[in-house]
């Protein structure tokens, strides 16, 4: 069954091609397409296209189609099209005619907008949640391990003290800044589209703004144009929050690659955490990072993959947004693995201690000895030229301690800062509203 379909069936092989993988990626948007039929169809009411009889007949079955996508007892049938048709079809069999009247004032085109966007919003709050998770684990290291120390480097050669406390922390400040990216993203797509219908508007006096409060979206996309032109531009947006995301974790995994390395030797990871070679039974290969570190690689792609689909469209629905699903829905759950993973992972991470004893890192405090002699009163580049001189003669000797004290050092690491700024980010998501307005979407009763 095809919404459009009319006197002619139309070819095997066309209607083949053009569904693609509609049928399968749908099923993920099943839930969120009963949630803005339910709203739509309140709104008709309160305008005159619904009679309260219908509305009463049409919200309890959504409801039980809701019930039976929870329980995994929903399905598209192989002649049906899509999801918007599938559930049109299983309300018209079972409630008749009344099933037949809830497409009026909405095409195709804002329905699987609103689809979207609140299939999107649920997976934002996911991948914040596991950024969440992973945040307070990278907070939780960064302190328990703040005084063992870590050579730093600079194009991959010693170059000063680091800490362990500094590189957890680092990440997780990193972490807060791709939340914000993830907020910029959540308010393009916590607008409502619906009432755009195929992107020109109604001649029924739709409201809109009843539909926005009932779907918990925070305002509307008010011109009916942009709102088609916002398909593309909003997952290129998200997809960039993404890959934020995804290169902080990508960056991660690399170190961590690099740190289990025996010449590296800073951390390790119980032999259950870690897999083994076929013919040399002393590996420990750091394979949840090297596929952390490429599956974040591929993600940081997406943008640029949305962009070349999208960049020559103009203004108006076109077929060829249909394939952004299939980029950007395995994405999500992709990432949110990832995020998982590396939070576990890190809950069984190993540090060494007393890694700056091995005479090989004395050079690592060349610049605390320069600072040492600047304090006592020589000018920085002779207090240079002099420490430079005795490393070159091999007389240096490194400092018995550091004194590093400002913001976001090695002394001071401002972790408690940086959870402010991460738990103020999170707050303005502010998830519960939507949550709230859902719930009260599917406890109505009409």
């Amino acid at each position: 069954m095809r919404m459009w379909q009319k006197n002619k069936e139309i070819e095997k092989s066309v209607d083949k091609f053009t569904v693609g993988k509609d049928r399968e990626l749908d099923l993920q948007m099943a839930a969120f397409d009963v949630l803005g039929s339910l709203a739509h169809t309140q709104m008709l009411e309160s305008i005159g296209l619904l009679s309260s009889d219908d509305l009463k007949l049409i919200q309890q079955e959504l409801k039980n189609i809701y019930r039976e996508i929870a329980d995994g007892q929903f399905s598209i049938d192989d002649n049906v099209e899509d999801v918007h048709s599938q559930v049109e079809f299983l309300l018209t069999q079972r409630i008749g005619e009344a099933g037949k009247k809830i497409h009026s004032g909405r095409s195709r085109n804002d329905q699987v907008l609103v689809d979207l966007k609140l299939f999107f919003r649920s997976r934002i709050e996911q991948m914040v949640h596991n950024s969440d998770l992973l945040f307070r684990q990278l907070i939780r290291q960064s302190e328990e391990n703040k005084d063992k120390l870590l050579p730093g480097y600079t194009h991959l050669q010693i170059a000063m003290p680091s800490s362990f406390g500094l590189w957890f922390g680092a990440y997780a400040e990193s972490l807060a800044d791709d939340m914000e990216l993830m907020r910029a993203a959540w308010k393009i797509v916590n607008k409502n589209p619906l009432g755009s219908a195929a992107g020109y508007g109604s001649s029924f006096p739709l409201n809109r703004t009843m539909t926005t409060e009932l779907l918990g979206f925070e305002t509307l996309n008010y011109n009916v144009v942009y709102a088609q032109m916002g398909r593309g531009k909003t997952e290129r947006i998200l997809a960039q929050a993404m890959s934020s995301v995804a290169a902080t974790l990508a960056k991660l995994a690399m170190d961590v690659c690099l740190f289990i390395n025996q010449n590296f030797a800073f951390i390790s990871f119980p032999d259950e955490l870690t897999t083994g070679s076929s013919i040399m039974p002393h590996k420990k290969n750091p394979d949840v990072f090297e596929l952390i570190r490429s599956r974040c690689n591929k993600i940081q792609a997406l943008p640029n993959e949305i962009a070349m689909m999208t960049t020559n469209l103009p203004s108006g629905y076109h077929r060829d947004l249909q394939l952004l699903k299939e980029n950007l829905f395995p994405a999500f759950q992709s990432l949110n693995e990832c995020l998982e993973m590396t939070a576990f992972m890190l809950q069984n991470i190993c540090v060494s201690d007393n890694l700056l004893n091995d005479e090989k890192y004395a050079y690592l405090f060349s610049v605390e000895a320069v600072n040492a002699e600047v304090l006592k009163g020589v000018p920085f580049r002779e207090a240079y030229q002099k420490i430079g001189s005795l490393i070159q003669a091999g007389e240096f000797k490194a400092p018995a301690k550091l004194e590093h004290t400002h913001e976001g050092s090695i002394g001071n690491l401002c972790n408690e800062e940086i959870s402010h700024i991460f738990a103020a980010t999170i707050r303005e998501f502010n998830f519960e509203k939507v949550n709230r307005a859902l719930e009260a979407l599917l406890a109505k009763q009409a």
